[in-house]
């Protein structure tokens, strides 16, 4: 079959199918005199295999060493090995993506917390110090690359009499 067949068959654009040719992970394809290429029925599954293992989480490389020049001849041993890892790796994503959710939760209502009386320098060192105190180790940095304003240099953000805004929850 021709590129555009192919294309259409698959869902995938011309170009992506060259750039899957062009980098080794198409390998069955033939030219004819003019220029032309053709494809067997077997790119429909190949190109199918490779934006499934996309959508997973596996980049070409990882996908270039799983897939085999014949598709009668899997490594089984080698595949589960990938796919376990793949879903240890997203596993470890998850909890980190969760403790990102957890630490950002607790930084906006630590932010939302801010004294009617106090500005937002104020505020900025309160929360960072409470940052800091909690999780040192989460922060690549020492305390003399913070520099916290100190009293002269902050701007009132809330007027005299004004009360803060505060999120709806």
């Amino acid at each position: 079959m021709k590129i555009g067949e192919l294309a259409q068959q698959t869902g995938l654009t011309r170009s992506r199918i060259r750039f899957y040719e062009q980098i080794g992970l198409l390998k069955t394809v033939e030219r004819r005199p003019n220029g032309y290429r053709t494809y067997p029925p077997q790119a429909v599954m190949i190109l199918g295999l490779i934006t499934t293992a996309q959508r997973a989480g596996f980049t070409l490389d990882e996908i270039r060493t799983l897939l085999p020049s014949d598709l009668t001849h899997w490594d089984h041993a080698a595949l589960m090995e990938a796919l376990t890892r793949k879903i240890a790796d997203i596993e470890a994503l998850q909890l980190r993506l969760t403790q990102s959710r957890a630490h950002l939760l607790r930084l906006i209502e630590d932010i939302q917390e801010r004294p009617d009386d106090m500005d937002c320098a104020a505020n900025a060192h309160r929360v960072l110090t409470n940052m800091l105190a909690e999780h040192p180790e989460a922060l690549d940095v020492t305390a003399g690359d913070i520099r916290l304003l100190d009293t002269k240099d902050r701007r009132q953000s809330v007027s005299p009499g004004h009360r803060k805004k505060t999120a709806s929850r």
